[in-house]
Order: structure tokens, then C-alpha cells, then sequence
């Protein structure tokens, strides 16, 4: 693996941290839009690393038909998660681990396809989400199993 790709996996690895973070804001959908900040300042480091123009509004819908397009239970799983903290006490204790995992997984599954998509040579321009679904899927399963350990304060090396 390059340097940069190195560097590249800390940058998201230390993204799927503050979205882990972001999902535990108490107001439901308020942490859904944070989370979609972090995750979008996540892509435009990427893209500054790989020398990747960034343009704020493709880049929301290019990943937004990504993880639209190859998630939607889990989406649906996330945003029953948020509005799970609208219920009082009971609602942000239920909730708040949902969103932790789904907003660690999405962001460590966004974080490498975009890697592997720049590594390829690729830009936001020609990114196409159908390519990708299944390694999407994958790396979305892996971000889940590394944000349970994440979450429960154990230290975990992020795989290649």
C-alpha cells in the first residue's frame, strides 16, 4: 500500500470516529445533517490527498446516490435510529447505538470506495455508484463490525 493510501485510510478511519460522534447527538435529524457534514469534509480531504478537484454539490450527489442506492434498509435503519431520540430518556438510549454503528459504517464504507475510486485514477466526475455497489456493501459490513468495536472502546486497526 502507497504512502498515500496509508494516509488515506487514517483520514477515514479518523472520519468514521467524528460521524460515530456526530450520531450521538441528541435531536433527531439534527445528527443526520451533522453526520452528512462530517462525511462530506471527509471526501474533500480525499480529495485534496489525491489532488482530486472538489465540488460541494456533486460530491452530495454523487454520495448521496451511493449510499441511496446501496443501502436503503440501513438508511431506513439509520434514520429510525435518529428518530428513536425523540423519544424522551428511553428514545436517545435506544437510539444512540443505531446511529453509532450505521454512522461509523457508512463513513468507513464511503471513505474506501472513494479511495479505491481515486487510487483507480477516477474523479467525482466520473464516479458511478452502480460500479461499486457490492464493495460498498462489504466495506459498509466491515465498518459495522469495526464501529461495534470502536464504540465499546477497543482499539482495532483499520484493515487495508
Amino acid at each position: 500500500m502507497s504512502e498515500r493510501e496509508l494516509n488515506a485510510v487514517k483520514t477515514v478511519r479518523r472520519y468514521m470516529w467524528w460521524s460515530m460522534g456526530a450520531g450521538l447527538i441528541p435531536v433527531p435529524f439534527v445528527d443526520l445533517a451533522a453526520v452528512t457534514g462530517v462525511q462530506i469534509k471527509m471526501l474533500a480531504d480525499l480529495s485534496k490527498l489525491y489532488d482530486v478537484p472538489f465540488e460541494k454539490n456533486r460530491v452530495k450527489v454523487v454520495a448521496g446516490s451511493l449510499i441511496g442506492s446501496v443501502v436503503p434498509g440501513t438508511l431506513a435503519f439509520g434514520a429510525f435510529g435518529s428518530m428513536l431520540k425523540a423519544v424522551p430518556v428511553v428514545g436517545a438510549l435506544a437510539g444512540a447505538p443505531a446511529m453509532v454503528l450505521f454512522c461509523g459504517a457508512s463513513a468507513w464504507a464511503l471513505g474506501k470506495v472513494f479511495i479505491q475510486h481515486f487510487e483507480s485514477g477516477g474523479t467525482f466526475l466520473n464516479f458511478e455508484p452502480d460500479q461499486v455497489r457490492e464493495y460498498f456493501k462489504a466495506q459498509f459490513e466491515e465498518g459495522k463490525a469495526m464501529a461495534s468495536t470502536m464504540s465499546k472502546g477497543k482499539k482495532t486497526e483499520a484493515p487495508a
